[in-house]
């Protein structure tokens, strides 16, 4: 169907608003630094004017003429960068809460509020901007609230101050990390995927199929993993990897509800999974003052954890599963993926081991994406695997989109974060914690469990880090808690939030895929992503598997931490070698318990619990074979 004629210039407008902005960012880049104050609105103009294009004013599609309030609010958006491109000098060296804020200022600051709430509106919804909209409130209106929220409130020139004229609110140090680095990860993601790294990844994953021991699931597993550490969107990896994993895990005999848990469980992970993880994971990075490369290190374990415990979890539900329809009922060869051959295509991966091992040896991270992004420019020129501009170009606005989408819930977050702040917020929320939790570790650590898995149902994981870190991260640090534990503690069930009901959009959309209950899809995924939920708290207690000890403590923390996933896999499928019954699922979680807290006695108690589990099982699943029962 032939576009109509706002709809070619709104594909013309877009063009030209992601060409623009990715020279700007090359610019800023290669030739001439810019100050955060001068960045920060200049990136986050671009997100909102690339948002108005994409999500276009509503009910413009019948009436075209409301399309004049975009374009009128584009051209206040310049306005905006022309105020503070002819403002940065007195913006750089203006004293905080001494200098004066003039009516400019106000203006500008207002405007851009409202624009940014806008965008947030159109890309992420309600839960967001409702979330924004109480903390504005609550800086006008501080003298209402109760208890010990109660403060004297701000002015209008005091929220410019603190949204506007400083680097503590809008333009904080998540947006200034997702423009100074984070895009260009956003941009290499794109143009690997596009040049067929991404597919690449996908059919090695695929090559894992076993039609015997559950090998669609575990190609689901690898395939999603891998894909996931260069999306960095769990809902964009399972549509990705889930349209093809998905259908053959049914083939294979998982139930609809159990092929969309292993897909979103497997896609959620890769948020977590090192060396590329989440946004957040690179906002962390900047928060703490460390080096990209040793968070990703310190994430190993925990996250090989959680991809070892949904492997072993697949392998046993697909043992019971054929154990369940007495043998098996497909044909073999239909559940073997067809893939093109890997190793003439193995050097499409050049440009992510490049990344890799800049990212590792503490290289600049926007140089070493840049460098990376090159790589795969390079490679492209190969005959066999060319993508041609049309593909290049889809590939930079697809880049520039995502940037928009991550810059948006980071700006508005600076907000939140500014009221909670400077109004004092954040300590006394601190203190009624530790006041709840007392001395007890483990009940501050719930509560916050809890707070950041409802902040990452309503809104994005990246966003949930930030307020959770900083509502939450005083009062495990106060209670004795290392801080980059307490960050990835916080990161940790931001991420998880996502498959977490009643509202786990890698789920649903999983659900939508494989034609599943959503409702029953999402608490499947739930507790097979048990061990996501357990790690956190082990860290806590145990900061060897975070690399935070001697080589023998992380040594033993990593060996029984996995004894213990295995163990929780069987607990969670119900079958080992043998169907288990509810009395050895007990013992066997006791067991995992054990291990993943680990004490020398625990360990003991918990490993001769697991054997005993073991040899029993073995010896049910010899019965079973001689009686002529049909199983793996």
């Amino acid at each position: 169907m032939e576009k109509k004629w706002y709809q070619k210039i709104d594909t013309i407008a877009l063009g030209v608003l992601c060409v623009g902005w990715m020279l700007v960012m090359l610019y800023f880049s290669l030739i001439e630094s810019l100050h955060p104050m001068m960045l920060c609105p200049l990136f986050l103009a671009f997100a909102i004017a690339i948002t108005f294009v994409v999500k276009p004013f509503p009910f413009s599609k019948k009436l075209p003429f409301l399309r004049v309030f975009d374009l009128i609010s584009i051209l206040a958006l310049i306005w905006i960068v022309y105020y503070f491109a002819v403002n940065s000098e007195r913006m750089v060296v203006r004293i905080p809460h001494v200098s004066p804020v003039y009516t400019v200022d106000i203006v500008a600051m207002v405007l851009l509020v409202v624009f940014l709430l806008e965008a947030v509106r159109r890309t992420l919804g309600w839960s967001l901007l409702g979330f924004v909209l109480v903390f504005i409130a609550y800086c006008f209106f501080g003298n209402y609230f109760p208890g010990f929220m109660k403060f004297e409130g701000f002015d209008i020139a005091g929220v410019a101050e603190i949204f506007t004229l400083t680097t503590n609110g809008i333009f904080g140090t998540p947006l200034s990390t997702s423009a100074s680095y984070i895009f260009w990860f956003i941009v290499f993601g794109s143009f690997f995927a596009a040049c067929g790294g991404g597919q690449l990844l996908i059919d090695i994953g695929m090559k894992f199929s076993n039609p015997d021991t559950g090998g669609p699931a575990k190609a689901a597993v690898v395939s999603s993993g891998l894909m996931g550490m260069v999306s960095g969107s769990a809902v964009a990896n399972v549509t990705t990897t889930g349209v093809m994993t998905i259908p053959m895990m049914k083939k294979a005999g998982y139930k609809p509800e159990q092929a969309a848990a292993v897909e979103s469980v497997a896609s959620t992970g890769g948020q977590i999974m090192p060396p590329i993880m989440g946004v957040g994971a690179f906002i962390m990075a900047e928060l703490l003052g460390i080096g990209y490369g040793q968070i990703a290190l310190d994430a190993v374990i925990p996250a090989i954890a959680y991809y070892a415990s949904v492997f072993f979890l697949v392998h046993f539900l697909a043992k019971r599963n054929t154990f369940e329809r007495h043998g098996p009922t497909v044909n073999r060869e239909e559940l073997i993926f067809n893939v093109k051959p890997i190793l003439p295509r193995l050097y499409l991966l050049i440009p992510a081991v490049i990344l890799v091992i800049m990212v590792m040896t503490g290289q600049s991270l926007r140089r070493s994406a840049m460098i990376a992004t090159v790589a795969v420019l390079v490679l492209n020129l190969v005959p066999s695997n060319r993508v041609g501009l049309k593909g290049l170009y889809d590939a930079l606005i697809d880049s520039t989109k995502q940037s928009a989408n991550i810059a948006l819930p980071t700006a508005a977050c600076g907000i939140i974060i500014a009221a909670v702040v400077q109004s004092g917020l954040a300590n006394k929320f601190s203190g009624v914690i530790a006041a709840v939790g007392g001395n007890f570790l483990l009940l501050a650590l719930i509560i916050t469990m809890l707070g950041c898995l409802i902040l990452g149902m309503a809104v994005p994981a990246v966003a949930a880090y930030l307020i959770a870190v900083t509502l939450f991260v005083p009062v495990l640090t106060q209670l004795g808690v290392s801080l980059l534990v307490a960050h990835m503690f916080c990161f940790y069930f931001g991420v998880m939030a996502q498959i977490t009901p009643p509202v786990c959009l890698a789920s649903f959309t999983a659900a939508g895929i494989a034609e599943a209950n959503s409702w029953k899809t999402g608490w499947t995924a739930f507790c097979y992503a048990f061990v996501a939920f357990l790690c956190p708290f082990v860290f806590v207690y145990q900061p060897a598997i975070l690399l935070q000890g001697t080589p023998v403590e992380i040594a033993i923390g990593a060996v029984t931490m996995f004894i213990g996933v295995f163990a929780l896999a069987g607990t969670v499928a119900g079958f080992m070698w043998a169907p288990l019954n509810w009395g050895y699922r007990l013992v066997l979680l006791a067991a995992a318990l054990m291990l993943i807290f680990p004490g020398n006695i625990n360990a003991v108690i918990a490993i001769a619990l697991l054997a005993c589990v073991i040899v029993l099982n073995r010896r049910k699943r010899a019965k079973l074979k001689a009686e002529g029962v049909a199983i793996l």
